[in-house]
């Protein structure tokens, strides 16, 4: 009888063991109820933990990360908008920021209102702008979001998030569209604000964000931004960025089914992060060398790795850098490779271009230095002349006698 439950005991652990491969997670990894769910190091780009990250689901009012980003990426934020009939507040369904036909205001203050308050009809207005019209929008986005950002199973058919069966993302496609928008300090102020003063045309207010950790409403350290949505066939979404001294994350989750749940997952989602996680990077510029060929990093390259790990860089004959830990490969860049002949080349070129300035520059004031000596040469000559005309004499008996 012992024997039979000890079999059954090491058959439950080998199981265990194998659903952890499976799913590629750690013992600590977070329960996740939200039906998607995925945590990115933004630095990096690595996925550190996913849940039905490419299942296609509707985003609700986190579309407006994607809006927002597009329009500061196109468009001049001091342009004045004049809104239309379509996108006043009154022929917009949801939350506004009571814009009224014919007012005026500038696109910066549109996309606040768009991220901040989550104005549908600042969404319309900044799509009119920017394209014509919704749907000319919806086009120029899904193109942007695709070859510029490279998102692969996004479709959006409107700029704020309101329901529409194809209006579909993925948990991984909003984090790699919000990672793409953390670059940019313009959209990561807006993101980030807490509250801002409305001045429009029929509504004075203080905007307020909605999202409950960028207000402090539920308080947590580090973050930096964030953007909430809801409509029922979506559930609740939430995106949130957040850092400390060695990560940048983004945490997203889809489709939970009550809003305390969606923040319970995105903090369980940041603790995680947070607690197993760390980022180094090799600086842009550094040199590795493999059988005398030298290979340069093109750019700051990061890898995210557990604090513990151990780990070496090793670089293959191709160029191929890889970061590899104890068991496998954490991270893999490739290298550009150093032409010393080109380099060389590269060298003399701009010796000769240095000589060639210093010509240049010498033929440029010649005609200068010419003159000055033109005139100095005549100067001396007149001075003679002056000299020689002068008669000389002597006084004798208060009188002159010239000779």
């Amino acid at each position: 009888m012992k024997k039979i439950v000890l079999l059954i005991t090491v058959i439950l652990a080998v199981n265990m063991i194998n659903a952890l491969k499976v799913h590629g997670e750690s013992p600590g990894s977070p329960t996740i109820h939200s039906e998607a769910a995925i945590l990115l190091e933004a630095n990096s780009g690595q996925i550190l933990f996913e849940k039905n990250a490419n299942e296609r689901m509707y985003p609700a009012s986190v579309t407006k990360i994607a809006t927002a980003i597009f329009a500061i990426e196109n468009g001049d934020l001091e342009d004045i908008v004049t809104v239309s009939s379509n996108a006043s507040a009154r022929n917009v369904e949801g939350t506004t920021v009571f814009l009224e036909e014919g007012e005026q205001v500038t696109l910066k203050k549109l996309i606040q209102g768009l991220v901040i308050n989550s104005g549908n009809d600042a969404g319309i207005a900044i799509a009119e702008h920017l394209s014509g019209s919704v749907e000319q929008f919806s086009d120029d986005l899904n193109v942007y979001l695709t070859n510029v950002i490279g998102t692969e199973q996004t479709n959006f058919e409107n700029p704020h998030g309101l329901f529409d069966e194809e209006h579909v993302t993925t948990a991984e496609d909003m984090a790699k569209i919000t990672q793409h928008a953390m670059k940019n300090d313009a959209f990561m102020k807006i993101f980030g604000t807490k509250e801002m003063e409305w001045d429009g045309k029929t509504w004075d207010t203080t905007l307020r964000t909605h999202h409950k950790l960028v207000k402090d409403e539920i308080p947590y350290d580090g973050i930096t931004g964030g953007k909430n949505g809801f409509v029922s066939l979506s559930g609740y979404t939430l995106v949130t960025t957040a850092e400390n001294d060695d990560l940048n994350l983004v945490a997203v989750t889809l489709k939970s089914s009550y809003n305390e749940e969606a923040y319970k997952d995105t903090i369980e989602l940041l603790d995680y992060g947070f607690e197993n996680f760390s980022t180094s990077s090799i600086e842009k510029g550094s040199v590795f060398t493999v059988d005398e060929q030298e290979y340069v990093a093109p750019k700051r390259l990061s890898y995210t790795h557990s604090p513990d790990d151990k780990f070496r860089e090793t670089v293959d004959e191709s160029g191929t850098l890889k970061i590899v830990g104890q068991n496998d490969t954490i991270a893999s860049f490739q290298l550009e490779e150093i032409n010393k002949e080109s380099v060389e080349v590269e060298t003399q070129l701009a010796s000769d271009q240095t000589k060639t300035s210093l010509l240049d520059k010498l033929f440029s004031v010649l005609p200068y230095i010419l003159i000055l000596f033109g005139v100095g040469l005549i100067v001396v000559f007149f001075n003679r002349i002056r000299k020689k005309s002068r008669k000389k004499y002597v006084v004798r008996n208060n009188k002159r006698y010239y000779f």
